[in-house]
């Protein structure tokens, strides 16, 4: 074996190595968000990117990383359900911003996944929060955007290329005074809009042949959006419904009833009206808890207590805006202050683990602690529902995340008050200038 086959072997054995790590989180007081509810005094195992066991009695094997836990509180990965994180840098530099959809061609089959960049910025300081992982959806936002903003998938924020845990799994659509304004300012002509192109792939479906020689009549949408919208009609691609007034999301079960499509409201300000009827319907909805103003018409019945409202009557309700890319923290402050209006601790938590993760239905992958889910996991010195509460430790994947971003190093920098040397001199407080992982 020559020399460079022999390193390169011993190479590959470190790295493996590496990836393989077993660490054990121990005396914690874990929130599993999963049917052992929360263990005091108990170790989390992990090897490799996988939770191998949870509980009160688990055996630390011999070399284990050891982790103490003592005093500290562990919660699965934060889940920011919707938003532009790695699409949206700086939300006033055009250039920066991959997540608007534009243009007739591609529409219901807009895919931002395209766009995604694993090492932005905004990821850094999100994962430094405990989030872990993110739904990235597209928005509507130009003169030429359409009713349909396009597809949305989940990422993990660990930095790696092969970041996706599920890809265009929902289509994202607007109804309400969105849809109005993308439609020819007419609520009927955004329902209208939809339900043409679903009848549209429906004949597509049964006359595909015909449509390839010529013989069928003009879609309203093209063939990019017809392949997408199957998806939708088959039941493999969810519709996510952007929409607020209780008469609209009325609208939105009729029409998921009609034709038989797995729906999800984003916003739902007043969607604990008819909390019932989504409840029949099992329609999850993804509030903002933060936003309870009647900022137009569609939100005029808003109230904090919307998402207790929404559990008591059997709705599954998670925390996010779409607004909040660059905030994606906030969805701990949104499940705090729903605790403050009527909702358990435990039913906020996970409605910021859990129940995003089975919205997107990859509750089987992330979500709680339990054994054979992936180790995306948050270690933290008080209650995670208080704003000022910080996580210790992030893990991804069972990888320890920097925690640090390129706010926290520019602050470092700065705060050298006694060093002779100009700030952009000055040695920053982590050796490595740019936060890297993985």
């Amino acid at each position: 074996m020559s020399a460079l086959r022999w390193a390169l072997g011993i190479w590959l054995l470190a790295v493996c190595a590496a990836h393989a790590q077993t660490i054990a989180i121990t005396d914690a007081t874990v929130h599993t968000v999963g049917p052992a509810g929360t263990i005091e005094g108990a170790t989390v195992l992990v090897e490799g990117d996988r939770i191998v066991a949870v509980g009160a009695d688990v055996a630390v094997p011999a070399g284990a990383q050891v982790v103490d836990g003592s005093g500290k509180i562990v919660t699965p990965g934060l889940f920011s359900p919707v938003g532009a994180l790695g699409l949206s840098e700086v939300g006033a530099v055009t250039g920066t911003n991959d997540a608007i959809q534009q243009g007739v061609q591609f529409a219901a089959g807009f895919d931002v996944a395209h766009g995604f960049n694993p090492r932005s910025l905004v990821v850094a300081i999100s994962r430094m929060d405990g989030v872990t992982h993110a739904g990235i959806t597209p928005q509507s936002g130009g003169a030429s955007s359409q009713v349909f903003s396009g597809l949305g998938s989940v990422v993990d924020l660990g930095g790696a290329a092969d970041a996706f845990l599920t890809r265009g799994a929902v289509v994202v659509a607007n109804l309400g005074v969105r849809g109005s304004a993308l439609a020819g300012d007419s609520r009927a002509a955004a329902v209208q809009v939809l339900r043409a192109a679903l009848r549209d792939a429906l004949d597509y479906r049964d006359n595909k042949t015909a449509h390839e020689r010529g013989e069928r009549r003009a879609y309203s949408v093209s063939q990019t959006d017809l392949d997408t919208l199957l998806r939708v009609l088959d039941g493999s691609v969810a519709l996510m419904f952007n929409v607020n007034r209780a008469s609209d999301i009325e609208g939105v079960l009729e029409l998921a009833g009609d034709f038989s499509i797995r729906a999800i409201v984003l916003g739902g300000a007043e969607a604990w009206m008819v909390a019932d009827r989504l409840a029949a319907a099992q329609v999850p909805v993804i509030v903002d808890g933060i936003n309870n103003l009647p900022t137009n018409f569609d939100r005029l019945n808003a109230r904090l207590d919307s998402a207790s409202l929404l559990v008591a009557a059997g709705v599954r309700v998670a925390f996010g805006a779409a607004a909040q890319t660059h905030d994606a923290r906030l969805i701990t402050q949104s499940a705090g202050n729903a605790v403050a209006n009527g909702l358990s601790w435990h039913q906020a938590l996970q409605a910021i683990t859990l129940a995003p993760a089975a919205v997107w239905g990859i509750d089987d992958q992330v979500g709680s602690i339990e054994a054979g889910k992936m180790a995306n996991l948050v270690i933290w010195d008080d209650d995670p529902l208080e704003i000022t509460s910080y996580p210790e430790q992030t893990y991804i994947r069972g990888v320890p995340v920097p925690m640090h971003s390129r706010q926290t190093l520019l602050r470092d920098r700065y705060l050298q008050i006694d060093s002779a040397l100009p700030p952009a001199y000055r040695a920053p407080a982590n050796p490595d200038p740019v936060p890297r992982f993985r």
